[in-house]
């Protein structure tokens, strides 16, 4: 039993890893097709990617919208956690219903109704509309992730805070922020990973400045290339900094 235990975990991970090992493998293809034979190792597409001024101005405009829209979206999710969590207000479970209903709702859906509000108040096609759709996207996420956190634990030094004469603003700052540390980190790289990776918002979104999704849809139009491996490959690097990053800051602060 053991023995076919290691063999379905080795399986799994095959099965998850082996698409992206193939993708790796091919950008480093030195011909113009990703196909066996392998041709190489050649740094000849990494150099033209590096070298292309709108996938270098893509992947640029997706670290800002995927930064900005994050942060904004952690914010407000800690607020509205916050708010919920602690005051009893009315139709409370209706709004917390309402606030994680985007999860369950199609990027397809959202994207157009995002695109019929911003037209109908006139408002012109932007990363900065891009950036209000994640938000739209990734704020239920970070809410979802931090009012899970919220303990009575928490509660009761937010009590102790006010007590001693802290107000509002300090008790949230200084010990609540705190205190849900692991936990909000955790929400933003999610949102950040999440962000980054997204394509049908930043493209219905989108006019002119682009993100790196979209314009990664554009090469691929002209048809599948090594050129089309290398810029994948960075992005699943980028991706797994974001792990590298998350496994000091966040899981092992986490597990005290």
């Amino acid at each position: 039993m053991r023995a076919l235990g290691w063999l379905y975990l080795a399986l799994m991970f095959a099965f998850i890893f082996l698409p992206v090992a193939v993708l790796v493998i091919f950008s480093f293809q030195d011909g113009r097709l990703p196909v066996p034979p392998f041709n190489g190792p050649s740094l000849r597409w990494y150099a033209d990617v590096l070298g292309d001024r709108r996938l270098m101005s893509g992947l640029g405009n997706s670290l800002l919208v995927a930064s900005l829209s994050s942060l904004l979206a952690l914010i407000l999710g800690f607020l509205a956690a916050q708010g919920l969590a602690r005051y009893r207000l009315p139709g409370t479970l209706l709004m917390r219903a309402v606030l994680v209903a985007p999860l369950t709702v199609s990027y397809l859906i959202i994207a157009l109704g995002l695109l019929a509000l911003f037209n109908r108040a006139g408002l012109g096609l932007s990363l900065w509309t891009a950036g209000i759709g994640h938000v739209v996207i990734n704020l239920p996420l970070c809410f979802s992730i931090l009012y899970a956190s919220m303990g009575e634990h928490q509660r009761a030094a937010e009590q102790a805070a006010r007590d001693l004469g802290a107000g509002e603003v300090q008790v949230l700052a200084l010990i609540t922020a705190p205190m849900l540390a692991p936990a909000m980190l955790a929400a933003y790289f999610l949102a950040f990973t999440f962000s980054w990776d997204e394509f049908i918002i930043a493209y219905l979104l989108t006019r002119f400045d682009v993100t790196l999704p979209v314009e990664i849809w554009s090469l691929l139009r002209s048809g599948l290339t090594p050129r089309a491996n290398a810029i994948g490959s960075l992005v699943f690097l980028v991706s797994v900094g974001v792990l590298i990053v998350m496994q000091p800051t966040v899981f092992r602060r986490a597990r005290p």
